[in-house]
C-alpha cells in the first residue's frame, strides 16, 4: 500500500468510500456525498492523499478550512474515510500520519476534527496521531430525530506557529 497525493482520478473511489461511511450513521451529518466538483472545491487542494493498494483506493484523507478569516488561515478540520473492506489494517492512522507532515509543509498549525462519541475507531487514530479531546459539543446537530454530540479534537503543530 502506498499513500499518494489524491487526484482528480480519484474521485469515483473517494465519493464511494465517502457514501459507505455516511452510510454507517457515524461518520459525519451529511446525508449525501457531494458531486466531485463540489467536494474539490471545499477541500484545500495541497492537503489530499489517498492510500492505494492494486490500483485500488483503500481510503483517504483531506483538509477543509474552518473559516475564511485571516487569523485562521492556519486551522483545518481532518477527514480520514476508510473503505470498510480494509480497516483495522492502521490505514487511516498511517494517512492521518502523511496527512499531518502535508499539513505542516502547507503552514498549518492547527488541525481539529468533530468526531461521533461513538466512533471510537476515529477518536482512537487520531489521539495516536498527537490530537486531544479538547470538548464535546452536546447536541451540535440533528441526524433525522435525533439531536448528536460531537467529540472536538485539535492537534496542535510543534513545527509551525511555535
Amino acid at each position: 500500500m502506498v499513500i499518494l497525493p489524491m487526484t482528480a482520478a480519484h474521485a469515483k473511489e473517494v465519493l464511494s468510500i465517502y457514501e459507505a461511511g455516511i452510510a454507517t450513521g457515524n461518520a459525519t451529518f451529511q446525508t449525501t456525498a457531494p458531486q466531485w466538483a463540489e467536494w474539490d472545491q471545499s477541500h484545500i487542494s495541497s492537503c489530499r492523499l489517498v492510500a492505494v493498494e492494486h490500483d485500488t483506493v483503500l481510503g483517504w484523507a483531506a483538509l477543509t478550512a474552518v473559516s475564511g478569516r485571516c487569523v485562521y488561515a492556519g486551522v483545518a478540520e481532518v477527514s480520514v474515510y476508510v473503505a470498510a473492506a480494509a480497516q483495522g489494517k492502521g490505514i487511516g492512522k498511517r494517512l492521518l500520519a502523511e496527512l499531518v507532515k502535508e499539513s505542516e509543509q502547507n503552514n498549518f498549525w492547527t488541525l481539529q476534527a468533530g468526531i461521533f462519541p461513538e466512533n471510537t475507531g476515529s477518536v482512537k487514530i487520531h489521539e495516536n496521531c498527537g490530537f486531544r479531546i479538547i470538548g464535546r459539543r452536546e447536541k451540535i446537530g440533528k441526524m433525522g430525530n435525533r439531536w448528536r454530540d460531537t467529540l472536538l479534537l485539535e492537534r496542535r503543530s510543534t513545527v509551525i506557529g511555535v
